[in-house]
């Protein structure tokens, strides 16, 4: 018979909670580090009592203090709204597609056989995008509508000009 030590089978949770017992320091400062960054990361969204005379946001009572809370995102320079437009020539709008940039030009009616003289062109809306395109019923004589994501004081001018003369698009 060989020389060799017995073969333990037993004795493997014996043999875990001894490797713990010694690195039972290591464990103690992983453990620390993980409450401490726990504590920072939830000390952010917490209401803190801000001190007499502290700033706070987020209304009467919120008491998180201004400089603790994000600032809210910046709203955009000029806010954008969707405009309905009625556009002249119906095939020209089945040419469009979302996200096509166009200038909106209002064009007076055209002379009459007898009258002299240019017709009047004005460009209301300058590379402004196309949102939509509504499949809808386009005639010759009414158009077909579009809808563009213009600012404010311009959709206020589409819908003046789309009252009084003829819009049609450029593609940008």
């Amino acid at each position: 018979m060989p020389a060799f030590a017995p073969l333990r089978v037993r004795g493997g949770a014996q043999r875990l909670r001894r490797a713990l017992w010694r690195q039972r320091r290591t464990m103690a400062a992983g453990l620390a580090v993980t409450a401490a960054a726990l504590a920072a990361s939830t000390a952010r969204g917490a209401d803190v009592a801000g001190g007499p005379g502290q700033e706070t946001r987020g209304g009467p009572g919120a008491g998180v203090p201004a400089a603790a809370s994000p600032a809210p995102e910046p709203r955009p320079a000029t806010e954008l709204v969707s405009a309905p437009v009625r556009i002249a020539d119906a095939a020209t709008v089945r040419l469009l597609r979302p996200g096509d940039r166009v200038d909106v030009i209002a064009a007076a009616d055209p002379p009459t056989a007898g009258s002299e003289g240019t017709v009047a062109a004005k460009v209301v809306a300058s590379g402004v995008r196309v949102t939509e395109v509504p499949p809808g019923e386009d005639s010759a004589e009414g158009g077909a509508l579009v809808v563009l994501a213009v600012p404010r004081a311009t959709a206020a001018e589409l819908a003046g000009a789309g009252a009084t003369s003829r819009l049609v698009v450029t593609v940008c």
